[in-house]
């Protein structure tokens, strides 16, 4: 949504340099990235809004742009301690360190060994899911919570601050125990959460888990390694980011930065320039390659093709065997959400974050039978794979990445479709794929059926490198992409799309706001979302704090007069950033992960001791939960 006078404002303030105003590729691109109707709408508009200050309001029509959101709007201010609006309150439910067990070892910051990490809840907790118990059911007050643990920070782990490469063996066990993800049983109580420890769901899943690959790559050659002499059987997640929950009751969580694992000189492999195109390094940004040769990558440049899947989980089956699902393609996966299709296939979108990476989605070839778990258990396994193409005319193609079609063919290095899966960011970028400000959770409103790219931002894009979708260069600030699937068919080969929101300072002209937006409702660098079940966004930052605010969650409408008109609900504590937000399905619970308070500072001098605030704890990653103090639905 580009508002006509923040249009007007963008393009004749005077702050910009008369160089970038009469730019003509900046004009093509910003044309491009507005709707036909919007732009047409924004240019006869031009002389009547021209002479008004950007973002003025009469008190008439401020009256009148009302948002559904009711809470009180949140400051911008950084403090120590997690903020909520008034009416609202948090709960610290999970902690790193939390027993997970009955018999679980106590937290002990000073005497903290991989033995214990691996029956504690892990490090930097992350995606969030909340499966109703029992299975099939919509209970809002007894479920499974599903968190993902992204990565650790070792200046806060441990006594003296150690680097993350200088960490000893005992300490890189216990930082490779404290990655992955926890299942846990809770349930609501008396107007509080609690943990079920004795329950027989509660898991860890780590780095050193059993798990299978499954698709199109299992059991290529290129997957052989010493840990898996079959290209199937392997071990482990890790970098695991957001992720989503299916309709059928499994966990799909994204699996990342996985590149900073790894280290060792792969220069004369070759798998060099597929190794080299992921990201990986031979300078070593952790210990692990230090201490184990399936990390290094002279050793075993196979291993780091088990990681960078989307990975599903039942958590309803304790004794079940994670599966990486090779069919969706192996990036950076911010995390992948799926939504039924009204023929009955499954879609899955999925970005990858990383500057200049691609926006990407899966089709099923079968279908999903609302009645019939077991089928759907494996429908990921087989279907199409696409990235997306952004044009000036408003519309999206999807490009199928087919082994055999295009230039995906043996000229071009790819032998079989297992070889598109493991190099596709390749064969993306041979399709013409269009690279994006780092392209994080994509999700489909339940609402209205439209998806929602969050792109946190990208400042190393040059004037150049701007296309329609990404109109701005050193964009530091991120922005929202909405695409809408032609009669509401997410199988379609092209989506109409437009820009929903331009993220950064209130008073910068780039930015696209809705006029009503309050001082303190501006955002920067959109990271996770979640929908409400009326179709609201809700929507959380990281790198906020690099425009001097705080970190948090913001809400708007996403249709109507307060379309895009965002409202400020949480403020995260210092050096932290909020993630993971998820609804329990009544509406009325609302989860989110805090992640790495204090990043940045040291154990002996954090920033904050948040959750504990105890001078013997370190500051302490974190699942909250929110809701009013009436009862009623967040949010209003």
């Amino acid at each position: 949504m580009f508002s006509i006078r923040n249009f007007a404002s963008f393009v004749l303030a005077d702050k910009l340099s008369p160089e970038f105003i009469m730019s003509k590729h900046f004009s093509e691109v910003l044309a491009g990235a507005l709707s036909r109707r919007d732009f047409l709408k924004a240019s006869s508009a031009l002389a009547l809004t021209s002479s008004l200050p950007a973002f003025a309001l009469t008190p008439n029509q401020t009256q009148a742009v009302q948002s559904s959101l009711t809470f009180s709007e949140q400051s911008h201010q950084m403090t120590p301690n997690l903020e909520v609006p008034a009416g609202y309150q948090a709960q610290v439910l999970l902690k790193w360190g939390e027993p997970l067990f009955s018999n679980g070892p106590a937290f002990d910051p000073a005497a903290q060994t991989a033995e214990k990490q691996q029956q504690q809840f892990g490090f930097n907790n992350d995606f969030i899911g909340f499966l109703s118990l029992p299975l099939g059911s919509t209970n809002s007050n007894h479920g499974l919570l599903v968190v993902n643990h992204e990565y650790t920070v070792p200046e806060i782990m441990w006594p003296g601050s150690p680097a993350d490469t200088a960490l000893d063996k005992a300490q890189t066990d216990t930082d490779i125990a404290a990655h992955g993800l926890s299942v846990v049983e809770i349930n609501y109580q008396n107007g509080q959460w609690q943990q079920k420890k004795n329950s027989v769901y509660t898991r860890r899943i780590t780095p050193l888990t059993p798990m299978t690959i499954n698709g199109p790559a299992a059991g290529s050659d290129r997957l052989k390694t010493a840990i898996s002499k079959d290209g199937v059987h392997t071990l482990g997640t890790y970098g695991n980011c957001a992720g989503g929950v299916t309709p059928w009751g499994t966990v799909l969580t994204g699996e990342e930065n996985i590149d900073s694992m790894f280290a060792g000189d792969f220069s004369q492999s070759k798998e060099q320039a597929s190794l080299t195109r992921f990201g990986m390094e031979e300078k070593a940004q952790k210990s692990w390659a230090k201490h184990y040769p399936r990390w290094d990558l002279a050793q075993e440049p196979n291993e780091s093709f088990h990681m960078g899947w989307i990975v599903e989980i039942d958590p309803y089956d304790p004794t079940s065997v994670p599966k990486k699902r090779t069919a969706l393609g192996r990036f950076k996966h911010e995390g992948a959400n799926v939504y039924i299709n009204q023929d009955g296939r499954v879609v899955a979108y999925m970005g990858d974050d990383q500057k200049f990476e691609y926006l990407y989605k899966f089709i099923s070839t079968n279908r999903y039978q609302a009645d019939n778990r077991a089928a759907n258990l494996d429908l990921l396994d087989q279907g199409t794979l696409y990235c997306a193409r952004f044009d000036a005319d408003g519309t999206v193609d999807w490009l199928p990445l087919v082994f055999g079609q295009g230039p995906l063919t043996a000229a071009n290095g790819f032998h079989s479709q297992a070889d598109v899966v493991i190099d596709v960011r390749k064969a993306a970028d041979l399709l013409g794929a269009t690279p994006m400000d780092r392209p994080e959770d994509v999700e489909v409103n339940p609402a209205n059926g439209a998806v929602y790219v969050m792109l946190t931002k990208n400042a190393d894009r040059t004037a150049e490198q701007r296309n329609p979708a990404n109109p701005r260069a050193e964009n530091k600030a991120g922005q929202i992409v909405e695409l809408v699937p032609p009669k509401g068919d997410h199988s379609s080969s092209s989506f109409a799309w437009d820009m929903f929101l331009l993220a950064g300072r209130r008073d910068d002209p780039s930015t696209s706001y809705h006029p009503a937006t309050a001082v303190n409702s501006w955002l920067a660098c959109p990271d996770n979302c979640a929908f409400d079940s009326k179709g609201r966004l809700w929507v959380t930052s990281d790198g906020a704090e690099d425009f001097d605010i705080a970190e948090g969650v913001w809400a708007c409408d996403v249709s109507g007069a307060s379309r895009a008109l965002m409202k400020r609900f949480l403020r995260a504590p210092l050096g932290s950033e909020i993630c993971g937000p998820f609804f329990t399905p009544d509406d009325k619970h609302f989860f989110c992960s805090v992640q790495h308070p204090a990043q940045g500072s040291s154990f002996e001098a954090p920033s904050t001791r948040w959750p504990d605030f105890d001078t013997k704890m370190p500051p302490r990653p974190a699942v909250v939960v929110i809701n009013r103090k009436d009862g009623q639905v967040v949010g209003s």
